[in-house]
């Protein structure tokens, strides 16, 4: 067979490994060939195709971002040329079926592809982890790694000018990166999308830290927003560059709202650290290098079985199969049980 690679949505650590996991099987155990698509599927209707053979993948697995490029293109937007365009350009490069490897947006097109006729298998992408079909992505293991030691280093210089520091993470709408990343570095507060938290509850925890001698250390999720009862508005602070290509809004901006509003309350010098896009660069964690190698041999498996429309999915420590409108069907959120062990930790 000939498969084709893409890479779409945002880019996290692990891509390449996954990329590399794919090659190496295909070709070492099933004599499949491969292309890499440029730019994710942009490259499907740009016809921007190129053959990815085994020598081009080697020690992949320790690098960052992807080779193959990526962009939020969808072959559905008006004037891409939907299906029918995807299926042309397979057609001219002998193109037997696609892995998509990529999170909620790319795997939700690929859906729509599989439903139209395009032989597909998606591969789960996500700093966020916010996939119901799946335990783990990739990804997300080197994310909270990165924004963990980011507040161990801004926890030194916090205690050191005996400040407050709030620190914001990714994970849109959910909080899977500032449970973790904050219950790791000791966090004297933890604000997700997920669970209402009042200001006067974030000040009691900020103030109680403070009174222990200690420098309080906010992490707080981009989707976070202050309960309703305690601000009279409860809307999540948006940055003002607007909405993406999905129509989503792109998240930012509740830290530095939040810095100034603790600091009048406390009286305790707040500083804001917002960690942005470094969480999503780098070399990825070993776990994430092993965990999206597993998923690209897995990948290759699946499209050898014709089992069209499906994802890999990590089911406690196996690799498992899923199909691609259950991948997409829910957002995977933060459990209230997660968050009340950890806000025992709190203040």
């Amino acid at each position: 067979m000939k498969i084709g690679i893409l890479t779409s949505g945002g880019d996290c650590p692990g891509l390449n490994a996954v990329i590399r996991g794919a090659v190496i099987k295909g070709d070492h155990i099933y004599g499949h060939s491969f292309l890499g698509v440029k730019d994710g599927f942009r490259g499907l209707v740009a016809d921007k195709v190129h053959k990815l053979p085994r020598k081009q993948v080697r020690g992949l697995s320790r690098q960052g971002g992807t080779i193959l490029g990526t962009s939020r293109t969808s072959p559905f937007e008006e004037g891409a040329g939907g299906a029918d365009r995807v299926k042309e350009v397979m057609a001219k490069h002998g193109m037997d079926a696609v892995i998509a490897i990529g999170g909620e947006g790319t795997l939700t097109v690929a859906r729509m592809l599989h439903e139209e006729g395009v032989n597909i298998v998606g591969v789960p992408k996500t700093i966020d982890n916010d996939l119901s079909a799946t335990d783990y992505t990739f990804g997300f293991d080197t994310a909270v790694a990165i924004a963990t030691e980011s507040i161990d280093r801004l926890r030194t210089t916090a205690e050191s000018h005996h400040r407050c520091m709030v620190v914001e993470v990714m994970g849109r709408h959910v909080g899977w990166i500032a449970l973790h990343a904050g219950l790791a570095s000791g966090a004297h507060a933890v604000l997700i999308p997920e669970i209402p938290i009042s200001f006067e509850r974030i000040v009691e925890w900020v103030r109680s830290a403070q009174a222990r001698g200690r420098a309080p250390v906010v992490v707080v999720a981009e989707g976070f927003s202050l309960d309703r009862d305690s601000t009279g508005g409860g809307s999540g602070i948006v940055n003002p560059r607007g909405v993406d290509h999905l129509g989503r809004p792109r998240l930012g901006g509740i830290g530095e709202a939040l810095t100034p509003m603790i600091e009048q309350a406390t009286g305790i010098e707040t500083r804001c650290a917002t960690l942005g896009h470094l969480q999503r660069g780098g070399v990825p964690t070993a776990y994430d290098r092993v965990l999206a190698t597993r998923f690209g041999a897995a990948a290759v498996d699946v499209v050898t079985q014709a089992a069209w429309g499906t994802m890999v999915a990590l089911k406690g420590i196996e690799i498992d199969t899923v199909a691609l409108r259950d991948a997409t069907s829910e957002l995977k959120s933060v459990p209230r049980t997660r968050y009340d062990e950890a806000a025992i930790l709190f203040g």
